[in-house]
């Protein structure tokens, strides 16, 4: 999915239970579905919460290994999740608990990274910020 508007509308009419793993910041989208039941987990807590009737917060700092996101998943009867991304293994753990059970995962595009100067050593980062800040030093800024 491109963005979060985009996964909650594929989220459908019906009301479903869903694991949000996300960060605060992208929650508000979700209070344009409020038939949906919604585990949020975040690793700070959410405030304010979403005005949603069903909401449920967790305050959790992964990595979570499959197991344990297994039985979250079962317990909250989950039978979607939206989720970043994020790549890495550290995240990996709801998406194979999800795949066991055969629950939908509705995954964000990462964004796509601005074109920026790169450098492959200490040295060359020295020499490219000398030139930054010359250029700004000419530039009288």
């Amino acid at each position: 999915m491109p963005d979060v508007v985009t996964a909650v509308r594929a989220l459908g009419s019906e009301p479903r239970r869903v694991f949000l793993a996300l960060g605060r910041k992208e929650l508000a989208p979700f209070v344009g579905a409020p038939q949906h039941h919604y585990l949020v987990r975040s690793v700070d807590p959410v405030a304010p919460p979403l005005a949603v009737a069903h909401a449920s917060y967790l305050v959790a700092r992964g990595p979570f290994a499959e197991p344990g996101e297994r039985e979250l998943l079962v317990a909250h009867r989950i039978d979607a999740i939206v989720s970043k991304n994020s790549g890495g293994e550290a995240t990996y753990g709801k998406i194979a608990a999800a795949r066991a059970l055969g629950i939908e995962v509705i995954m964000l595009r990462r964004p796509q990274l601005p074109a920026v100067p790169s450098v492959a050593s200490v040295d060359e980062a020295a020499a490219w910020l000398g030139h930054a800040l010359a250029s700004v030093a000419a530039r009288g800024v």
